[in-house]
């Protein structure tokens, strides 16, 4: 494909952006991140259950007996709302989405204009700077910026590209600043499934789903031989009937079909997302929820949680006799304003420091959290580094410890500024060997007012807090101390956890993390997953990106980088930390009412099969018609149990799903399979008529029934 010859300082021209849309040369229409409407109600309407109510009611209507198709009218309303909570929950997504999906920064007639992703045309120059997620295939033009493809390759070591190297779309910046011009636009992409606002999926791990499917599997193997057994029993054996046998066989099998449990489950989960966006919370994965109702473990950064994450400067101290201060100011603000980093510090100290002298400047090394540290070499003035003494100077920085600390307890941050007449060594990436210290910066960000709430709502629900900054642990310690967290004396400098084994043993004994590379944010993850605990991971930068792949469920500020917001499954749209103890009582709310519901809907569904299965060895005809399952199912079962998902509960989930209904339903349907067979035997002494028989079935099932949902009201 022809390309334009298109300049990296002007972009393209409006005209030719409007001919590369006319030849359709552009990324397209973003992906649906939801279902449709209509596959919304496909999935509705064809489903197992569905499939073999419709086939029920046609046998039933071969007997003329329209009163015990009623179980039909059932499925429909089942479906009915089944489809409007779904509907009303993919709108609340879709409008939700609109306002956190990614922006691309194009040039164009020599202007930065940001667009739509689904507007980038094929030969558009895209400004990107750390944390952008790449929309589209482009070949670096101008500058240079350190890529994570992991996303989309697996590897997580940060690739250094220059002028000519390509970007693959779904790779995001983790450093560094550059114009690249787009190579390829739509299904041409790398990675097309990543295509519009290059999100990843990540597959759902729902143990709710898996236990739902195994049931539907289960009672759909063992409906049809027990049907046909009870039909031929009833119409071939006892010489009943065909109307008698079909209905009294229908009679069975409608009560082994658990069809509500699907629709409370989908209807449960629709109303949570819905609930949740009055929060400000976009739920990017439905099943992410369940997730929220088990987490015991949440780590989380100090920037933009605990603190405001508005950085000022407080004090400049010199350590050298060599330079003015003056002069020290002035490296400051030629290193910032060459980098022209986004982040709150680099913002602070332009503040602080805002008359730029305009130096020549050589390379660049951008700041990433892996480095922690970014400098400047210039032509004339040689090379300046700002960032934690401990990963510039190493070793030698122990001397300098005294004064880092006390700024530190009194919760500041502290930077220090180091030179070297020679540049960067090995690949430009690299410290000169020569480097020494000018001066030290002392930061401070203040503490967010719902701070000491917030953290004590964890406290009082036993869910422990691990604070993971890249921050002098002391300093963060010290914060997380002002802030109310407990156990916040508790810290360890990152630093000192060399390997997989030192790092599980800090996570089950330290709260505070302090100076952790990203690499390391993910070993915290997996070392709490590996000790049992279901992990939630908040963050908003690329440095949050690998962790937050790897929790249960991730959730990110909608105010941070394009990567953090992809990668996660819910996104906080007005980035307040303080929305998360409502966020996690949802989840709670939501997933024990759903538990306690489907226990009384496989009672049900237990009691029949069973029941079932014994009336092919009892010779007696089976006692409940359709109609009369229909109407005890809807007055014990179908509306308690929407009663029931719509209570407060903040307990947090524990064992398995499966295990727990299947705990709490046993019991009950096996006394209610006792006392039909305990009716069967008074029947064949006493003699009574079908009918009453029937009759003192339904009621003896309905006032247990009565007792079982009394009892799985009780907390």
């Amino acid at each position: 494909m022809e390309h334009l010859p298109t300049d990296a300082e002007t972009g393209l021209s409006r005209s030719e952006v409007r001919a590369q849309i006319q030849r359709g040369l552009v990324n397209g229409e973003e992906d649906i991140k939801t279902q449709s409407i209509g596959q919304i109600i496909r999935k509705n309407i064809i489903t197992p259950f569905n499939i073999l109510n419709l086939i029920l009611g046609a046998l039933v209507l071969t007997t003329g007996s329209i009163k015990n198709m009623l179980f039909l009218g059932v499925a429909l309303c089942n479906t009915v709302v089944g489809c409007i909570q779904e509907i009303r929950a993919k709108q609340t997504i879709d409008k939700l989405s609109l306002i956190s999906s990614p922006k691309a920064h194009v040039l164009r007639d020599g202007k930065l204009w940001e667009v739509p992703v689904a507007r980038v045309v094929l030969d558009d120059i895209l400004q990107l700077t750390s944390g952008n997620q790449v929309c589209s295939d482009c070949v670096v033009a101008a500058g240079s910026c350190e890529v994570n493809e992991s996303l989309i390759t697996g590897e997580s070591d940060p690739v250094v590209k220059h002028p000519g190297d390509h970007l693959l779309s779904g790779s995001f910046i983790v450093s560094g600043t550059c114009r690249a011009q787009v190579e390829h636009v739509g299904k041409d992409n790398y990675a097309a499934k990543i295509t519009g606002s290059a999100k990843y999926v990540k597959k759902p791990d729902s143990e709710i789903m898996r236990s739902v499917n195994l049931i539907i599997k289960v009672i759909g193997i063992v409906l049809v031989p027990v049907g046909l057994i009870l039909f031929y029993k009833a119409f071939v054996t006892s010489s009943a009937s065909y109307s008698q046998s079909i209905i009294s066989t229908v009679g069975a099998l409608v009560g082994m079909i658990p069809e509500g449990l699907v629709l409370l489950t989908s209807v449960v989960l629709a109303s949570s997302v819905v609930r949740l966006s009055f929060r400000n919370a976009l739920v990017q994965e439905l099943y992410s929820i369940e997730m929220l109702a088990r987490v015991d473990t949440i780590c989380l950064d100090k920037t933009g949680t605990i603190t405001e994450g508005t950085m000022q400067v407080d004090e400049l101290h010199s350590l050298t006799d060599n330079m003015t201060e003056e002069e020290i100011r002035a490296a400051i603000a030629a290193v910032t304003f060459t980098l022209q980093d986004k982040n709150p510090t680099a913002e602070a100290m332009r503040e602080k420091f805002p008359e730029d002298p305009g130096w020549e400047a050589i390379s660049t090394v951008p700041f990433s959290s892996a480095r922690k540290w970014s400098g400047v070499h210039f032509s004339m003035q040689g090379t300046y580094v700002i960032g934690a003494g401990e990963f510039i100077l190493g070793k030698r920085f122990n001397t300098l410890c005294p004064q880092a600390n006390k700024a530190a307890e009194k919760g500041q941050r502290v930077l220090l500024l180091a030179h070297s007449d020679q540049p960067f060594q090995g690949d430009g990436m690299m410290l000169p060997d020569d480097i020494e210290p000018l001066a030290m910066l002392f930061l401070s960000d203040r503490i967010r007012k719902s701070a000491y709430e917030t953290l004590q709502y964890f406290a009082d629900q036993n869910v422990d807090l691990k604070v993971i900054s890249g921050d002098n642990a002391v300093t963060v310690a010290n914060i997380a101390q002002k802030a109310g967290l407990e156990h916040a004396n508790q810290c360890v400098d990152a630093t000192t956890l060399e390997t997989d084994e030192d790092i599980r043993n800090a996570v089950r004994k330290y709260s505070v993390f302090g100076r952790v590379t990203p690499h390391q944010k993910l070993q915290i993850v997996k070392a709490l997953k590996a000790d049992g605990h279901t992990v939630a991971m908040t963050g908003d930068g690329v440095n949050d990106v690998l962790a937050l792949k790897e929790s249960d469920c991730s959730i990110a500020m909608a105010s941070g980088s394009d990567a953090a917001r992809t990668v996660s499954q819910i996104v906080l749209l007005d980035s307040n930390f303080a929305s998360m103890p409502h966020i996690v009582a949802e989840g709670r709310r939501s997933i024990n009412n759903l538990q306690r519901s489907s226990a009384l809907y496989l009672v049900k569904a237990f009691f029949s099969t069973i029941l079932a299965v014994c009336f092919i060895f009892i010779q007696s005809q089976y006692p409940f018609e359709p109609i009369q399952f229909t109407l005890v199912n809807a007055l014990t079962i179908g509306l308690p149990s929407l009663v029931l998902s719509l209570e407060p509960n903040r307990e947090r989930l524990h064992g398995k799903f499966m295990l727990n209904i299947i705990k709490k339903s046993i019991p009950g349907a096996l006394t209610m399979v006792i006392n039909v067979l305990l009716l069967e035997a008074i029947q064949s002494f006493m003699h009574f008529p079908q009918a009453q028989l029937s009759t003192a079935a339904v009621v003896l099932t309905t006032v247990t029934l009565f007792m079982i949902l009394f009892r799985v009201c009780m907390p």
